[in-house]
């Protein structure tokens, strides 16, 4: 971003003066919705970049102006007066992976006085860093010139390295995004704490080999036994979702170990049957098209809602989340067929209610039949989270290739990363190992184990950016 000509920005609005934000007229950000604002846009890039500043030679424009993809944001004072502007969006020419850049950030010389910059600039880079996040970019930078360091500093960005624009020194800075992080912090972090309580800890927790895992091997026996409960809110207001999701998820559980599913049982609370009979005809359509049957099960009226399934199945040598080894190539997976869920844009990828039993049967085999060393089903945790989970049973640390990451076109790579995706599935083995069968489900390597600990993203250009700085559990290694 190529702040304008002014001196310094404002550090009494910054640090949130009153007596000079009482000085400040309003102004009011919203995005350039026709050609008139974004001529009047221009006009002040011109003013400052062409004309004041002499950076550029007879024009600033370039072909970020002509990408349909770049976002404009403008910044109004009380009579409707564009007074500042910032432009933001895709840095690489082909599919948006998440990677955005933010530029030719401007205010007008006559909303500069008294500090006005400070306050209008501040703004309009809060505005643009809001809009990348909401657009689901993992990666956010900006070229700044040397003066403006400071001031994109005290707005919590980062210093990444110089650089030369227009033959003038600048600076690359970087907008912190801490999604992925704070996605799977909220989904697993208290686990650890939490199961430190039972006899053993979480060592003793599905056998020796076994720390974290989707399923419970069955000492004596080849049986894995996996339970998941869904979220009472959702059993509330989505009843039958509730109960197809209540059978997807613990088929995931089982296929991550390589078991074959043998049956389920479930455990169901209702305000009444009519609320309960909704739930059971979602579980019961999920268990038709899976072709596993419901064992039974126990029902409980007149209490608030509320939903788990336990599901049973068999792997003579199930296949551990915590195989991993530093080397490794990471592999995910994932069915990029349907869409997002009604009323779950960004959190739940349904793919599963529109496949046939014989294509959700032959993704449930994908594990057993490639026997990887590791593989985890993709969680509440998201891609990443889990990934992290994965690498943290394997003490090790995992690297994702941003840019080779299956993904459905629909899907930012911040929302895709961090939702819950149907199917998919995380895998590790030694490079060149052949691939599980992935049925109709889209399957690629896009990344490696290493050596440390958490998650990071690699961009196409080298960078790498962490997305999760350490544990995600707390279980510890298996």
């Amino acid at each position: 971003m190529h702040l304008d000509g002014d001196t310094a920005p404002d550090i009494l609005a910054l640090l949130g003066d009153r007596s000079t934000l009482a000085r400040r007229p309003p102004v009011r950000i919203e995005q350039a919705a026709d050609a008139a604002t974004l001529r009047a846009y221009r006009r002040l890039r011109h003013e400052a970049f062409v004309r004041e500043q002499r950076l550029f030679g007879e024009h600033d424009l370039d072909d970020r102006d002509d990408d349909p993809r770049t976002i404009t944001l403008v910044a109004r004072d009380a009579a409707g007066t564009v007074v500042g502007g910032v432009r933001l969006g895709p840095a690489c020419d082909g599919p948006d992976i998440g990677w955005w850049t933010g530029g030719r950030l401007v205010v007008t010389p006559a909303a500069r006085g008294a500090g006005a910059t400070g306050s209008t600039g501040a703004a309009l880079v809060r505005a643009a860093c809001a809009r990348a996040e909401a657009e689901g970019v993992l990666r956010f930078e900006a070229t700044v010139q040397v003066r403006a360091e400071a001031f994109f500093r005290r707005l919590g960005w980062t210093r990444v390295r110089t650089v030369t624009v227009a033959g003038a020194p600048h600076v690359l800075m970087r907008h912190p995004i801490g999604r992925v992080a704070a996605h799977a912090a909220a989904a697993k972090s208290a686990l650890g704490p939490l199961l430190a309580a039972l006899p053993g800890g979480p060592a003793r927790l599905g056998g020796p080999g076994f720390v974290g895992d989707d399923g419970a091997p069955v000492p004596g026996s080849d049986l894995v036994a996996a339970c998941d409960a869904i979220v009472p809110s959702m059993v509330e207001r989505d009843p039958e979702w509730a109960g197809w999701c209540a059978v997807l998820v613990n088929l995931n559980d089982l296929a991550a170990m390589g078991a074959a599913p043998a049956g389920l049982l479930d455990a169901l609370a209702a305000p009444d049957a009519a609320h309960a009979a909704r739930v059971i005809d979602g579980l019961a359509r999920a268990a038709c098209a899976y072709g596993v049957p419901v064992l039974g099960g126990h029902t409980q009226l007149g209490v608030p809602a509320a939903l788990s399934v336990t599901a049973l199945g068999h792997a003579a040598r199930p296949v551990p989340g915590g195989g991993g080894r530093p080397g490794h190539a990471v592999r995910l997976t994932a069915d990029l067929g349907g869409g997002w869920r009604t009323g779950y844009r960004g959190r739940q990828w349904d793919s599963a209610t529109s496949r046939r039993t014989d294509e959700l049967r032959a993704m449930l085999g994908a594990v057993a039949a490639g026997r990887p060393a590791a593989a985890k089903d993709v969680s509440m945790a998201g891609i990443a989270g889990t990934l992290g989970m994965l690498a943290e049973a394997s003490g090790c640390a995992a690297v994702l290739d941003v840019a080779a990451v299956p993904r459905p076109a629909a899907a930012s790579m911040g929302d895709w990363l961090t939702c819950f995706p149907g199917f998919a599935m995380l895998t590790t083995d030694r490079p060149g190992a052949p691939a599980p069968p992935p049925g109709p489900a889209a399957s690629a390597v896009c990344g490696e184990l290493t050596t440390g600990g958490g998650v990071s993203l690699r961009w196409p250009d080298g960078q790498v950016t962490e997305a999760v700085g350490g544990p995600v559990t707390g279980l510890g290694t298996a």
